[in-house]
């Protein structure tokens, strides 16, 4: 725990700072904490959505540019087999996705039907990912 506190240290959130370290046979494989995705600016450079918009904590978790420390936790792990990947889905990706693609690692996404999240869109240009309309 002594360790997820520290992770947390490094977090880039106005508003909480969380951090995670996942053991797998009392040792550790990784951490994260949360943020801004991978490549993408962090909230201290450009402001916090939920405090521009008085969002209640606990309410409307989409509606931030971080993505949560387990979850960069888990993804880092990962992200060495999806590095350089394509990901193909039926609909765009929501904003929570988005964060995880990102550091996932995957460069390009192609999807069938669009989904209207702009945070999501913003994320992944910002990011650099490819994003395609499959259109047969």
């Amino acid at each position: 725990m002594r360790m997820a506190r520290e992770a947390a240290t490094m977090s880039t959130c106005l508003r909480r700072q969380v951090g995670a370290v996942l053991v797998l046979d009392n040792r550790i494989i990784s951490t994260g904490r949360n943020g801004a995705p991978s490549k993408c600016k962090h909230c201290a450079e450009v402001g916090c959505i939920r405090q521009q918009r008085n969002i209640p904590s606990g309410t409307q978790r989409e509606l931030c540019r971080g993505a949560h420390a387990e979850a960069n936790a888990v993804t880092q792990v990962g992200r060495w087999m999806a590095k350089g990947s394509t990901l193909y889905c039926t609909n765009f990706p929501c904003s929570g996705c988005a964060k995880t693609i990102i550091n996932g690692g995957v460069v390009r996404v192609v999807y069938s039907e669009d989904y209207n999240d702009g945070l999501s869109k913003e994320l992944l240009a910002e990011a650099g990912v490819e994003v395609e309309q499959w259109l047969k």
